[in-house]
């Protein structure tokens, strides 16, 4: 009976050994098929996001294509032979600001005394003459008239010798060598000059660290007139209808304060005023003028779309300031003969010129111009 026993156990240990390894092995099946189903949907998610890198690439290129803008030199594009913007309404299309009650700050656009000084400064250097004066000394920013002849162990070098020709140089320039320029501070018209240089050992073979003796001459020194009413008299009566010193003086704060107003006026009257529809045509013949002119001065494209929308946004800012200047131009009821101007262009600037800028164009920048004017007119 305890055979029996043990057999029965035995058996049940038996069938319960091999149980196990079925299950076993319909778990490692389960996993095995598991695995390689998860292996099955993640190649096909890498595929479909292969896939889908394809298609957003193509998709970008295809986009790109369409939004690209055509570049054109065709200034006139857009715009009738008067110089108005096709086939658009101001008054619907733009909320034109209060040009007519405009409050300028004075203290915006007076003139400073910085700019008025450094106007009269420039005016006067250009009537620069050079001077033999003994009296004069030279100074550190002078500009002054010199002859030199250079040797090296008593022998003339090439290019060491202006030839008595006389060499404009300004002290301080470091256009010489070593401190050539120094050693002529404090010397007067008349005087000879020795100047002694040492070569950089980067200058040419034959004078690279040479020790150098230059003989020079000073001719003379460029000095600055007074402004003075004799001076004015004599050099700007005519070109700037004045008789005096203060005149003069006047002329340039008012010609400084014009020019101040003219632009307040222009920054107030753009910015206050709104676009409600853009010319759709026009803003892409300006897009296509703006690209034209980015690819003349080399300009790069490292984001076509991000350059896409500045281009826009360009056309847009230059298409509401023709849009504002047409709107004063019609508001204010001004005109003018678009063909005599054209006639008018194409005799002073060359019929290749006219023809290059288009009627057009070239009417429209009259609009522009007596449009600012009549702004301005209306402060002075």
């Amino acid at each position: 009976m305890e055979k029996k026993k043990a057999a029965k156990v035995s058996e049940d240990t038996n069938v319960s050994k091999s149980k196990a390894k079925r299950e076993a092995r319909r778990k490692q099946v389960r996993k095995e098929k598991r695995e390689a189903n998860a292996a099955r949907i993640t190649g096909i998610a890498v595929a479909a996001v292969i896939a889908l890198g394809i298609l957003l690439a193509v998709g970008r290129q295809l986009y790109i294509m369409a939004i690209r803008t055509t570049p054109s030199t065709d200034y006139s594009a857009g715009l009738t032979d008067d110089g108005r913007i096709e086939n658009a309404d101001m008054a619907a299309m733009l909320n034109l600001a209060d040009y007519r009650n405009i409050s300028v700050p004075e203290d915006e656009v007076a003139a400073t005394e910085e700019e008025v000084e450094s106007e009269i400064t420039s005016t006067l250097e250009s009537y620069k003459e050079l001077s033999t004066d003994e009296n004069l000394e030279i100074a550190d920013g002078d500009e002054v008239n010199i002859d030199f002849v250079g040797t090296v162990d008593g022998v003339e070098f090439d290019g060491g010798n202006s030839g008595g020709a006389g060499y404009d140089l300004t002290i301080g320039s470091g256009s010489f060598v070593d401190d050539f320029e120094q050693q002529l501070i404090g010397h007067k018209p008349g005087e000879e000059v020795t100047v002694e240089v040492t070569f950089p050992e980067d200058y040419s073979e034959e004078l690279a660290g040479q020790d150098a003796v230059f003989a020079v001459t000073v001719n003379g020194i460029m000095t600055m007139p007074e402004l003075t009413d004799d001076f004015v008299a004599e050099n700007l009566a005519d070109a700037e209808g004045v008789s005096t010193a203060a005149e003069y003086r006047a002329k340039v704060e008012d010609d400084f304060y014009q020019e101040h107003l003219r632009d307040y006026l222009m920054e107030y009257v753009v910015e206050n005023s709104t676009v409600n529809t853009f010319p759709d045509k026009y803003v892409k013949a300006t897009k296509s003028v703006l690209k034209n002119e980015d690819n003349s001065y080399g300009m790069e494209m490292e984001d076509e779309i991000a350059y896409e929308k500045e281009l826009t946004q360009r056309a847009e800012e230059t298409v509401k300031e023709a849009m504002v200047y047409q709107a004063v131009f019609e508001d204010a009821g001004l005109s003018f003969d678009a063909d005599a101007y054209y006639a008018e262009q194409v005799e002073t600037m060359g019929e290749e010129y006219a023809e290059r800028q288009g009627a057009g164009y070239l009417a429209q920048s009259e609009i522009k111009q007596m449009a600012i004017d009549y702004l301005v007119g209306l402060y002075q």
